[in-house]
């Protein structure tokens, strides 16, 4: 199995990995992992190549419980959770219940300052993925292969492995640029240890992002060609997508004809939904129809790549305290005593009567008032069962707490939402192929009210989103672009620290820059209002 041979080398290879001391830019000691000693054989390159990779799933060498970010607790260093909890637990989406755990009241109450933990964890992560990227392209320079005598299709092979690593340097800058609004900025060009890197701004990242992804596409993958879990050329569309979708917010600037150019680059790729809304959520997602469905994903294993992260998280979390139902999930009864519930405002989207006949609606309302007029009392709101950690043939995963179930990180059914959106705002495409794209989501719901032109608006799209997308990962960046997160237009359950919800100020569209990060690098400056 592909999947089980790529998390072999990344465990492997993460036992050479030296810690982070500073959370702005390079491991302790580069020379443990990237010495020439390493890269004697051809195999040692994918194995380098691995270990960038790793970063976006393992957070040390030693198992789950440990961070090779030092002073983090591992869960809250581990790269797609700190995403989730800054993308999810911030908005309408969920509650987080256990507030006694480090910096997570703050994000359930959007009164987050710049000694977060879980901020902390999330820049460090992204700013040591930038560091691991950029000692793997100088140990595979053409200076570098020239002197090992590196030649052939092995050479060729790294002009590959090049591009996937730039990809997911890529990716950190776009969820600092996202999330903070800024980064210090280092490639391999710079010296190994260089500290103080110049700031750079949503302008300059946006840039550099969009430059690059352009750059190294001709040399990625083809769609649906490279090993599972990495990236291909279809990727990079999706994330060039994701830059024009949002570049109001990021640059002021319309690109929605682009967002919909790359959109259409995606859906003619040969990617197709998979069968069953549910298998993009179970534990073999990586293996039944959803891995035609899934085009990016952050992988996880109850056995070989042990770590806390969202997946792992939400399974465990969605466990309802009174109803002790992990079994149903693959987990234990009692998961993790209900940490998770929803608010008021996405239970009312989802018992619209558009929605109530619809697979993707998996509310649990039973014997739960729908308010969580207390967020320690895990026994109020509703709850959901979207993930799982059984098969899509109703069998368990490998473990009962750490979960198999990967984090599609990008799938197909948001390149049909992205284009629906993009054209609503003006840029291009036709209104038959954005209702055609809803259709299908609807009807792979098993939904029976499909829609007309007339039917579809932005706000009409926005509540496609939560239905399709919830706990994925994007809801906050959907919230800022429609205008929504910030001020009292739309408030929901804790917002700003009010049971009903309140309004909050225009600052937390980006999050403050962590203390330790400014202290690492006199370079980078506060954002404003924090």
């Amino acid at each position: 199995m592909i999947k089980q041979k790529t998390i072999y080398i990344i465990s492997s290879i993460l036992l050479l990995i030296g810690c982070t001391n500073d959370l702005d830019i390079t491991p302790e000691d580069p020379n443990i992992f990237l010495a020439d000693e390493f890269y004697s054989t051809p195999e040692s390159y994918l194995q380098g190549l691995a270990g960038v990779y790793g970063n976006l799933t393992l957070t040390g060498a030693e198992g789950p419980d440990n961070s090779n970010i030092s002073g983090l607790d591992a869960g809250t260093s581990q790269y797609g959770r700190g995403l989730w909890n800054m993308q999810e637990l911030t908005t309408d989406e969920v509650v987080w219940s256990w507030e006694n755990d480090p910096g997570l009241r703050d994000m359930n109450r959007n009164t987050w300052t710049s000694d977060n933990v879980i901020l902390r964890g999330f820049f460090g992560r992204c700013m040591t993925q930038v560091a691991f990227v950029n000692e793997f392209l100088r140990q595979t320079s053409d200076e570098v292969l020239d002197s090992r005598g590196v030649s052939g299709d092995l050479r060729t092979d790294i002009a590959v492995y090049r591009a996937e690593v730039r990809f997911l340097r890529v990716l950190a800058y776009y969820h600092l640029m996202d999330l903070f609004g800024k980064a210090g900025f280092v490639t391999e060009n710079d010296p190994v240890g260089a500290y103080q890197s110049p700031q750079y701004e949503r302008p300059e990242l946006f840039a550099f992002i969009e430059s690059e992804l352009l750059e190294i596409i001709p040399d990625l993958k083809d769609p649906l060609q490279n090993e599972y879990a990495r990236a291909d050329k279809a990727a990079a569309w999706m994330l060039l997508a994701k830059i024009y979708l949002n570049a109001e917010v990021y640059i002021s600037e319309n690109k929605y004809a682009d967002c919909i150019e790359y959109c259409n680059k995606i859906t003619g790729a040969g990617f197709s939904l998979a069968s069953d809304y549910a298998n993009n959520f179970n534990a073999d997602n990586d293996s039944n129809s959803a891995s035609s469905e899934i085009i990016f994903p952050i992988i996880s294993d109850g056995v070989v790549t042990q770590n806390y992260g969202p997946t792992t998280v939400m399974i465990n979390g969605q466990v309802g305290s009174l109803e002790q139902n992990g079994e149903d999930f693959g987990v234990s009864a009692g998961g993790w005593g209900g940490a998770l519930r929803v608010t008021r405002q996405f239970s009312e989207t989802m018992l619209e009567d558009v929605y109530t006949i619809d697979d993707r609606n998996t509310l649990i309302t039973e014997d739960r008032p729908i308010d969580i007029t207390n967020i320690g009392n895990n026994g109020t709101g509703y709850i959901i069962a979207k993930w799982s950690n059984k098969t899509s043939t109703g069998q368990n995963g490998s473990a009962t707490e750490i979960v198999d179930t990967d984090f599609p990180l990008f799938r197909l059914a948001d390149a049909y939402l992205m284009y629906a959106e993009a054209h609503l705002r003006g840029g291009g495409g036709t209104i038959d192929t954005a209702v055609g794209y809803i259709n299908q989501l609807r009807i792979r719901a098993n939904n029976p009210n499909t829609v007309s032109a007339g039917d579809v608006s932005l706000d009409f799209i926005l509540n496609e989103r939560l239905v399709e997308l919830h706990w994925e990962g994007h809801r906050r960046q959907d919230l800022i672009r429609y205008g929504k997160y910030t001020g009292g237009t739309y408030n929901w359950s804790w917002k700003g620290n009010a049971a009903t919800g309140i309004a909050i100020s225009e600052i937390r569209k980006v999050f403050p820059i962590p203390s330790a990060s400014l202290a690492a690098n006199p370079n980078l400056t506060q954002n404003t209002g924090y």
